[in-house]
């Protein structure tokens, strides 16, 4: 079994390269009741030793995310203990002073659960987002449930947080910054989401008003650690919707560590379930490593790389769809010829070094490049016709169309083409003394992207071509008078575009922690600055900066009840990415300005216990005022830009949460949230957002049989109002305000635990070699409700009338699954 072992950790060790630590580190300046530094302190825990030096130093790597007991013992003074709670690779400074009459308990103050408090941070469990059932699984299928975060579409990973949209949230894994593709326009395009959940340690998630070290967007932080193995293991799931695989793995010396995963994600049973018929099989894949490599310690090395393929053809056949009134039901019947096909290939590598220069000093080193191939040619031509629909209950042909009252026919041509290269080299800093932090960090990042855009659009009602509403044409009354004008397409947009953006970015901030009185609290100012540059053919911006400073300040008062209290907010802007400064015309305007956003956040965290088990509920209000917008349509998951920063907007809410253990030993919350966004557009007065979600209930809830553990319930409810949009093509925001239907969706999962008896049964039983073991069975969209994501528009050529028929998400859907874990 060593061997094997040594195996694999070789085949690993030649196909991929990385680092960091497996461990958390402990370190400071060991003192006596003099403030003067004491030597040859032996400092140890249950598997680990080392000594403080002349000057009182030490260090001692620990195991993380445990609680782990430290002593400090010295033949000339009492001993002291120390509990502790950590992150995977936290360097945490601890000063202790040793007495010579009194011996010393306590626990960390600052661990890894109330940080999160302090910074704003909502924690969530690995093992929660793995349970969680989703037609999307994945840590944005969690977030979802969240106040504050909205996601009306259960095949699209992407999210809106507080009045944003999907390009405003910051991702990170292991401190690197995340990109999605660029050309996806619907959510069973997107496939897998980057990150993998076999790999993830711990996730954390700011929903606003994070600190100035984090990066240049206006909504929300979600900051990933990938798990670092300890010893091998493998863990593997399958179901009707694909499977994966990962495997852990560690050299003899502990100093090289490996973790790879593998997925295979099929949506066809999802896609499947919706009104249109099709010959359709999206097959996604990836494949990411986690390498790392310890030398000694003051040096840790990384590198995380990926690859994913994401294959997307779609065949459309027929599609029926029922819509209308009870006393007037209509239906749209449509045959569809034509096909789209669909590639998105990213490949993606990032290292990173850790450098301990001493006891307060600490550097990190980060480079990363992204590169992106991505295509979409499709020729769809579909004929329709409007009819009503038979309601006689007692006749054979009920749901059939009695007569048809219109017809027409669409074609739409695409040949759209992506290319994206981006590179980052970062430099960080961490200098802690006493109570101060300073942390401080420089970027530089070069994007290189090539987009062709060929789409277009043609519109026939009923024998005549239906003109754009956009150009000046004459009329088109046919059959009385005979057309003389030019044939153009109802949507045509042409156009290629060579764009460089070259980004100077950094941050300074310090943190403290002090006392009032005996009231605890924390401080935490900072600013950041972004310089950028757009170039490329015939084209050569203007170079533009900008300064976001930051503060927070959070308090724990000394009371009975245990809260904490923080206000944060400040500047933040958004320096335009490439789809931003891209107009609907495709065309790329190099001077768009960055987005601006004054948000202030008031919160409180209060934690108790209820039924003798624990429970916190956290309140945030919010408020963001923004200038400078650059106004967008939202179509599905594609987003276009007006690419003029002709607007200003705000956003105001509340959101509530409350988590605990509503049944013994299990985590579950409830979440609701009130928010309302609009914008102004050239001054012609505020309407709302495409984001404008004013009200969001989540659950997210497990539990188990009493009588029999071995089974697990979890379910996930999401109840969302309704959205602006579904306006036909062109239309004016200020003329059409319409909203699409409730979003209402419940996803629940039943497990069964083959392992759950695992301590009872005797040494050497089979299942005492797994971990987990479970067999597991899914419903989504549990009460087959009917959620609409766009609106499909069509025109009755007798009535002249224009029907919004709505395009239905997915139906209720069956799944098995299947997980194991070494």
């Amino acid at each position: 079994m060593k061997t094997y072992h040594t195996l694999i950790t070789l085949f690993l060790v030649l196909t991929s390269f990385g680092v960091f630590a497996q461990t958390a580190r402990i370190q400071g300046v060991i003192l006596d009741e003099n403030g003067k530094p004491v030597e040859n302190v032996n400092v140890t825990f249950s598997n680990g030793f080392t000594s403080s030096d002349q000057n009182g130093y030490y260090m001692l790597n620990i195991p993380a995310n445990e609680e782990v007991k430290i002593s400090f013992s010295h033949v000339t003074l009492k001993k002291a203990t120390q509990i502790v709670n950590l992150k995977t690779n936290e360097n945490f400074i601890l000063n202790p002073v040793l007495k010579s009459d009194a011996e010393q308990l306590g626990t960390v103050v600052v661990n890894s659960k109330n940080r999160n408090q302090i910074q704003g941070f909502t924690n969530v469990d690995p093992v929660t987002i793995q349970k969680n059932p989703s037609a999307m699984p994945g840590v944005e299928s969690v977030l979802k449930t969240f106040a504050g975060v909205s996601g009306n579409n259960e095949l699209s990973s992407q999210y809106n947080v507080r009045g944003g949209n999907y390009d405003e949230n910051l991702v990170y894994v292991n401190e690197i910054e995340v990109y999605r593709p660029f050309l996806i326009r619907s959510g069973q395009q997107e496939g897998l989401s980057f990150t993998n959940t076999d790999m993830v340690e711990n996730v954390d998630f700011s929903a606003g008003g994070f600190q100035a070290k984090y990066g240049d967007k206006l909504s929300s932080v979600l900051d990933i650690t990938y798990r670092i193995p300890t010893k091998f293991g493998a863990s593997a799931e399958a179901s009707f919707l694909g499977g994966s695989l990962a495997v852990e793995a560690v050299s003899p010396n502990q100093k090289w560590t490996n973790i790879t995963g593998v997925r295979y994600r099929d949506n066809s049973l999802l896609v499947n379930s919706q009104e249109t018929e099709s010959n359709f099989r999206p097959t996604f894949a990836d494949v990411q490593t986690y390498f790392t490599y310890t030398p000694s310690t003051k040096w840790q090395w990384s590198f995380l790389g990926n690859i994913s393929q994401n294959k997307y053809s779609y065949e459309p056949l027929t599609r029926q769809t029922n819509f209308g009134t009870i006393e007037d039901p209509i239906a749209l019947l449509v045959v569809y010829d034509g096909v789209e096909e669909d590639e998105y290939k990213t490949f993606f590598g990032a290292f990173k070094s850790v450098f301990q220069a001493n006891e307060n000093l600490t550097l990190k080193f980060i480079g990363s490049a992204y590169h992106t191939t991505e295509q979409e040619y499709f020729d769809i031509f579909a004929q329709y016709r409007l009819g009503e629909v038979n309601t006689n209950i007692g006749s054979d042909d009920l749901g059939s169309i009695d007569f048809s009252e219109g017809i027409g026919s669409q074609l739409n041509h695409a040949r759209n083409d992506l290319d994206a290269l981006i590179f980052n080299a970062e430099v960080k800093g961490v200098y802690q003394k006493e109570k101060n932090i300073l942390e401080w960090g420089f970027k530089y990042t070069r994007e290189d992207i090539r987009d062709r855009i060929v789409e277009w659009e043609v519109i026939d009602s009923a024998g005549f071509k239906i003109n754009p509403p956009i150009v000046e044409l004459p009329n088109n009354d046919q059959p009385y008078n005979p057309y003389i004008g030019p044939l153009v397409p109802y949507q045509n947009v042409r156009a290629t575009n060579y764009v460089k953006i070259d980004r100077l970015s950094g941050y300074l901030q310090w943190s403290r922690k002090d006392e009032i009185g005996e009231h605890e609290v924390w401080y935490n100012a900072g600013i950041r600055a972004h310089n950028w540059q757009v170039s490329g053919d015939n084209l050569e911006g203007k170079s533009q900066t900008t300064f976001s400073p930051r503060a927070s300040i959070a308090l724990k008062p000394s009371w009975e009840k245990d809260m904490v209290f923080r206000i944060s907010g400040g500047l933040y802007h958004q320096p335009p990415f490439y789809r931003e400064l891209r107009d609907m015309n495709g065309m790329v305007n190099p001077d768009v300005k960055a987005q601006q956003s004054f948000h202030i956040v008031l919160s409180n965290d209060y934690s108790f216990k209820m039924w003798n088990r624990p429970f916190k509920l956290v309140s945030e209000a919010y408020y963001k005022s923004l200038t400078d917008v650059n106004p967008y349509t939202l179509e599905n998951v594609r987003i276009r830009y007006a690419a003029n920063n002709n607007a200003t907007a705000f956003a105001q809410g509340l959101d509530l949460r409350m988590n605990g253990e509503f049944v013994p030993g299990t985590e579950s919350w409830l979440s609701f949230g009130y928010m309302k966004t609009e914008e102004n557009i050239d001054n012609k007065g505020f309407i709302a957002r495409p984001t404008d979600q004013r009200l969001k209930f989540g659950i997210l809830f497990q539990d188990y049989m009493p009588n029999i553990p071995s089974v697990k319930l979890y379910l996930n409810l999401v109840y969302n109002t309704g959205l602006p949009g579904g306006s036909p093509s062109y239309a004016d925001p200020y003329v059409y305000q319409s909203r699409l239907r409730d979003y209402r969706r419940a996803d629940v999962g039943f497990s069964y635990v083959l392992t759950e008896n695992n301590a009872k049964r005797p040494d050497g039983h089979w299942l005492k070699n797994f971990k987990d073991l479970s067999l597991g069975f899914e419903i989504f969209n549990l009460f087959d409700n009917q959620n609409a994501i766009t609106n499909t528009w069509v025109r009755d050529v007798y009535s002249k009338n224009q029907y919004g028929v709505p395009n239905y998400l997915t139906t209720r859907v069956f799944n098995l699954k299947f997980s194991a874990r070494l």
